[in-house]
C-alpha cells in the first residue's frame, strides 16, 4: 500500500471538508484532559456518524449504537498522546486508534452487517464534512486544528522498501515490502540519492574505511572512542551512559529543508543504542550501510508507551519514515560488530512549520529536544581515519567494534 497522503484542509465554523466523500482518517491530540467528541455528516446533514473517545474506550453512533464488544481502551491519560479514527466506505468498516494511524495501534473496530451492504454503503459515502470541539482537539507541527488522511486505514504498512530492480509479485502480494515508488515525492527523492551501488562506506583508495572506524572506537587516544566518550551525558545528562551514544558524520550543509544536515552518516558500536526519540515530523529514509541494527517502533512518544512492532536490518536494507508513520522509534545495535547507517531527513513541500529538533525521551522519561548536530563532516572523518590507521600499530584487537 502508498504511503498516507496528508491533506491540508481549510477549516470554518469547526467544519473542515472530507478529501474524499466516505474516507479518510481523523488525526487528532487533546489540549485537556476532557473526552474528544467530533461527528461526520452528509451535505444536508441528514446523515450523521457521531465519535467520542474517552477514558473507557470509543463510542460511536449512527441512527444506533455502533458497538465493538472488545474495545476497551480510549484516551490516556499522557496528553502527548495522539488519536485517529478511520472511516472506510468501500470495505464498509470504521476504525480508531492510540498512536500512529495504522493497524497495530487499532483500538476499535466495527464492520457494518453484510446484509445490508448498499444501504450501508450509501449511508458511508453521504458524509463529506466533519465537525469537532475545536477547544481540546488538536495536531502539533503546525497542522491546525487537525489533519486529515484521504485514504482509510485498511493493512500493516511496511517498514522495509525496495525499487524495481529488487520488487517481486510476491513482495507486493503479501504486503510485506514497502515498494519505493508508493513513497511521497520527498523521500523517493532521498532514497534516490543513497540508494545507488556505488553508495557505500568503502573505496578502492580507503579498502579499510570501516575497519579504521572500529579500531578508532575501540582504542584510547583515537577520535572515536574519545569523542563516544565526551557524548555520554548528551542524552542521559544525570546519569552518563556511554552505550546511549553514536557519531553523526554529516554529508554537505543544512538548506534548511530538514531537522539539521539532511545527509547523516551515524556509527552505532556494538550494544550502543538510541534514547526513543521522534523526527520532527520529517521524511525519511535509512539505509544499513555496515552491520546490523534493530529498530522500534512506538505508537507515540511517551513513557507510558510500549513498542508495537520490531524489525532487524542488515547491510543493504533500507526503511523509511513519514510524518504520520514510524517516526517514533528506538535503534539499537544488538550485533557484535560495529553499524553503520546513512541517514536522510528532508521536510514535504507543504510543511512550512518547520520543528528543527527530535524529541527524546531522556533517562526520567521526560520529553527533552535535542538539536541534531554534527560530530564532524564526512570528508574531513575520512581523512582522520585515514591518518589514524596509517599511524595506529596494527596489533590484533580483541572485540573491534565493542568498547570494553
Amino acid at each position: 500500500m502508498p504511503a498516507p497522503k496528508v491533506v491540508r484542509i481549510t477549516v470554518k465554523d469547526k467544519t473542515a471538508n472530507l478529501p474524499v466523500a466516505g474516507q479518510g482518517v481523523i488525526l487528532f491530540s487533546r489540549t485537556t484532559a476532557t473526552n474528544a467528541k467530533f461527528t461526520f455528516f452528509s451535505d444536508n446533514k441528514l446523515n450523521r456518524l457521531s465519535v467520542e473517545f474517552s477514558e473507557g474506550g470509543v463510542r460511536v453512533t449512527a441512527k444506533e449504537p455502533l458497538v465493538d464488544s472488545t474495545n476497551t481502551k480510549g484516551l490516556v491519560a499522557d496528553l502527548s498522546a495522539c488519536y485517529w479514527f478511520s472511516v472506510d466506505s468501500q470495505n464498509q468498516i470504521l476504525t480508531a486508534g492510540v498512536g500512529e494511524p495504522r493497524m497495530e495501534t487499532v483500538v476499535y473496530s466495527y464492520k457494518f452487517p453484510a446484509e445490508v451492504h448498499t444501504s450501508n454503503k450509501q449511508f458511508l459515502e453521504s458524509l463529506t464534512h466533519v465537525t469537532y470541539d475545536a477547544e481540546n482537539i488538536y495536531v502539533p507541527m503546525g497542522f491546525t486544528p487537525l489533519r486529515i488522511l484521504r485514504d482509510p486505514i485498511t493493512a500493516t504498512v511496511p517498514l522495509t522498501l525496495k525499487d524495481t530492480t529488487g520488487l517481486t509479485m510476491d513482495d507486493v502480494a503479501s504486503g510485506k515490502i514497502m515498494p519505493v515508488a508508493n513513497l511521497p515525492t520527498t523521500s523517493q527523492k532521498l532514497y534516490n540519492c543513497i540508494a545507488g551501488p556505488k553508495f557505500c562506506l568503502e573505496t578502492q583508495a580507503f579498502p579499510e574505511f570501516y575497519a579504521a572506524i572500529e579500531r578508532s572506537i575501540v582504542t584510547p587516544g583515537c577520535w572515536c572512542y574519545e569523542t563516544l566518550k565526551k557524548k555520554a551525558t548528551e542524552f542521559s545528562k544525570d546519569r552518563p551512559n556511554i552505550l546511549e551514544t553514536y557519531l553523526r558524520i554529516t554529508l554537505g550543509q543544512n538548506n534548511g529543508e530538514s531537522p539539521g544536515i539532511p545527509y547523516v552518516m551515524e556509527i552505532w558500536p556494538a550494544a550502543h543504542y538510541s534514547p526513543v526519540h521522534s523526527h520532527a515530523g520529517a521524511e525519511a529514509v535509512i539505509r544499513v550501510l555496515e552491520g546490523g541494527i534493530h529498530v522500534d517502533l512506538y505508537p507515540y512518544l511517551s513513557k507510558e508507551a510500549a513498542p508495537f512492532a520490531g524489525a532487524d536490518f542488515v547491510k543493504g536494507d533500507v526503511m523509511w519514515i513519514s510524518p504520520t508513520l514510524n517516526q517514533t522509534h528506538q535503534l539499537r545495535n544488538v550485533a557484535k560488530a560495529t553499524c553503520i547507517t546513512i541517514q536522510c531527513y528532508m521536510y514535504d513541500g507543504e510543511n512550512d512549520k518547520h520543528y528543527d529538533y527530535f524529541d527524546y525521551l531522556d533517562e526520567k522519561g521526560m520529553t527533552q529536544q535535542y538539536e541534531p548536530d554534527s560530530d564532524m563532516d564526512f570528508i574531513a572523518f575520512k581523512q582522520l581515519m585515514l591518518e589514524e590507521w596509517a599511524t595506529q600499530p596494527r596489533g590484533c584487537c580483541v572485540g573491534w567494534g565493542r568498547r570494553g
